[in-house]
């Protein structure tokens, strides 16, 4: 496994952090859904540099540079706690350059690449959280296309994008995953309501209600009950830069300030803590790279993901549990830093992801067990 980048990709990252200074107090990545309004203009300011479309072909207008390049950016972007990635240039984009029609294409990669266009993920459901063959949305088919009837649930950022990148049953219940489809719902059309669920950082997740929603038949992605081949392929696509190690260095070196700046970098405790948290961190660094090898050659990275993931998160959450244990009376206080990294990394558990499931695929499919 290679733990180094070429002079080519250095000088990229060298160049980002240049860019990133004048985004220095966003905090968009903590909180994007408080501070859309400043993450959108970030966006469109990196759409200017192509750095939104940096992987896609460029007949689409795209840099056609590796997984690398992508992990540089959102690395850096999450190490300056600026934004995390969007789905639109992401998940969104590369499913309609690999299953859109030429007219899906025109229509909204443009959109997209420049920023105008936003969109958050319809997968979740009350009753279908993890287990999303068995989700229940529907979307019947008509002579003009399709009636959608049905709810999702913990949408992120849904009250401030444009459309829902939805997945609805085409077949029937019993069908589970062989039964969906996707397709691209305006979030602003009739029969449609989005309600924020306040989260404990102080953010908000989404639910969102479908009733009697019509679309066209040329807003469905892909053939009907395709979807879930569809879904794997673009979410293996985002491997290797869904859980940056750049955001867990932040974070610790958030935390040794923190501790310096209250008189107690030399308490033995404390530095005993810290080294532990710094090998979780390198761990995680590690998992991360090895994802972006794998991903880097052309191969499955399905279990290597889930385990970065896993890595990811027990690092975000014990560096947080480490300020508030041992930070002092005023780590306890509310609107202090160490609480909000807290608050924040309560919810990491779940987004992207259960932490449950994941150690469920590495278990499964890396370690054979359960079989």
């Amino acid at each position: 496994m290679e733990l180094s980048f070429t002079a080519e990709q250095e000088n990229f990252r060298a160049e980002l952090r240049e860019f990133l200074a004048d985004w220095s107090e966003l905090e968009g990545f903590l909180l994007q859904g408080t501070k859309w309004k400043q993450v959108s203009q970030l966006f469109k300011a990196m759409a200017g540099r192509g750095w939104l479309s940096m992987s896609w072909p460029r007949q689409y207008g795209g840099l056609e540079r590796g997984p690398a390049w992508e992990y540089l950016l959102w690395d850096e972007m999450a190490r300056a706690r600026a934004a995390r990635n969007p789905l639109s240039a992401g998940i969104v984009a590369r499913t309609l350059i690999r299953h859109g029609s030429e007219e899906q294409k025109n229509h909204w990669l443009p959109a997209i690449r420049s920023s105008e266009l936003h969109f958050a993920l319809g997968y979740s459901e009350p009753e279908a959280g993890s287990d999303l063959a068995g989700l229940r949305c529907k979307a019947t088919p008509r002579k003009d296309g399709y009636v959608i009837e049905g709810q999702k649930c913990w949408q992120s950022y849904a009250d401030d994008m444009d459309c829902l990148w939805l997945l609805a049953r085409t077949g029937e219940q019993d069908d589970r995953a062989r039964g969906l489809s996707l397709f691209i719902v305006d979030l602003d059309a009739p029969g449609v309501s989005v309600k924020p669920i306040p989260i404990i950082d102080g953010d908000s997740l989404n639910e969102i209600f479908l009733e009697d929603v019509h679309v066209t038949a040329d807003r469905r992605v892909g053939p009907e009950n395709g979807a879930w081949a569809i879904m794997g392929e673009a979410l293996a696509d985002e491997r290797h830069i869904q859980f940056p190690p750049g955001r867990l260095q932040r974070d610790l070196a958030e935390a040794i300030d923190w501790f310096s700046s209250r008189g107690l970098a030399d308490d033995p405790l404390v530095r005993h803590r810290v080294a532990e948290l710094s090998l979780l961190v390198e761990e995680a660094r590690v998992h991360a790279l090895r994802v972006l090898a794998l991903m880097e050659k052309g191969q499955p990275a399905g279990v290597e993901a889930a385990a970065n993931k896993v890595a990811h998160t027990d690092a975000c959450q014990a560096i947080a549990r480490a300020l508030v244990e041992l930070g002092g009376p005023e780590a306890l206080l509310h609107g202090s830093r160490p609480e909000l990294l807290y608050l924040v990394s309560t919810w990491e558990s779940i987004g992207g992801g259960s932490s449950e499931i994941m150690r469920g695929i590495v278990a499964r499919q890396g370690l054979g067990l359960g079989l």
